[in-house]
């Protein structure tokens, strides 16, 4: 069995292998989204590599490119993301193989870590290949109110509100930046290309989308079995007066989905008093590479991390 780093030739391969494994279910499975994962990545191509046999593609692991920041310190990181073995290739170890293969080759091109929110069934294989639980995602949940529970709302269209110009969101960008700086956590570093990428022509998931010179703001209707929920997966504001402005927005979100709940991670979104706060969400797990003088141990507190749910949500 021959491991290799993948080539755009193999796309068409890569897809008939995940969709023999894991079926259309889960995530779609189109050339569309798989370069839009891999290859249109603001942070770089994805390290995908696959396992060979007789020419054929027994099975594959995907990398897709992240960063994270600390300070002006910049860490270049992995998170674990698509991964299949065909059904009759299933017991020879690919997994494994492909894994520490990966690892091997971030670990010579000076990449530092490893992260991923694992399910429960493959978290132990994680951890018997050296990754470490850093906790359990912060949400914090808004009740919405009794209207809601009463009337809900099951036709809508998502959409993108856009009040900037490109040299607003540049600069209001940079003022995030900045502020995130100062803040002297770990935080994914992210630019108005960013945002579009990740949210406003995202192939996988449909978004709400708001931005202006103060304020920019992301979220998706969920639906549970007996409720629905405002799922906010990004909302970022560099003043008071953006923080209004978000109040404002979430009201009006609240009023066209018609959900029960308001969900979020840490980050302040808008200045609503009455939630919940706890440690609802999966569990963050990372995989040192190469952090060579860097404190691995730092990365093992969540306290230091400060993330969005679109930051860790898998996608």
């Amino acid at each position: 069995m021959k491991i290799r780093e993948a080539t755009h030739h193999d796309i068409p391969q890569i897809l008939k292998v995940l969709k023999a494994s894991l079926g259309e279910i889960s995530s779609k499975k189109t050339e569309e989204v798989w370069r839009y994962k891999h290859i249109d990545n603001p942070f770089g191509e994805s390290l995908v590599l696959v396992a060979e046999e007789e020419g054929e593609i027994a099975g594959v692991r995907a990398f897709m490119r992240w960063k994270w920041q600390k300070g002006n310190e910049i860490y270049s990181a992995f998170r674990a993301v698509d991964t299949a073995t065909h059904p009759k290739h299933q017991g020879k170890g690919i997994f494994k193989k492909l894994t520490l293969k990966a690892l091997e080759l971030g670990k010579e091109r000076g990449d530092h870590f490893v992260f991923n929110t694992p399910n429960s069934q493959s978290l132990p294989g994680y951890l018997k290949m050296g990754w470490q639980k850093v906790g359990k995602i912060q949400v914090q949940l808004i009740p919405t109110g009794f209207i809601h529970w009463k009337f809900k709302h099951d036709s809508f269209v998502y959409s993108t509100e856009d009040r900037a110009d490109a040299k607003e969101l540049k600069t209001f960008m940079e003022k995030i930046q900045n502020k995130y700086i100062e803040d002297g956590r770990l935080f994914t570093p992210k630019t108005a290309e960013f945002l579009s990428w990740r949210y406003e022509n995202n192939p996988m998931q449909r978004y709400e989308v708001y931005k202006d010179s103060q304020v920019y703001m992301a979220g998706y209707k969920k639906k549970h079995k007996y409720f629905y929920e405002l799922r906010i997966v990004e909302c970022l504001s560099a003043s008071p007066t953006g923080l209004r402005m978000m109040q404002l927005q979430l009201k009006a979100w609240i009023k066209k989905f018609g959900v029960q709940f308001v969900s979020f991670g840490k980050e302040r979104c808008g200045n609503r008093n009455l939630k919940l706060s706890g440690n609802f969400g999966p569990v963050l797990t990372i995989r040192d590479i190469e952090l060579r003088d860097k404190p691995f141990s730092y990365l093992l507190d969540l306290d230091k991390w400060n993330y969005s749910l679109g930051d860790l949500e898998l996608f």
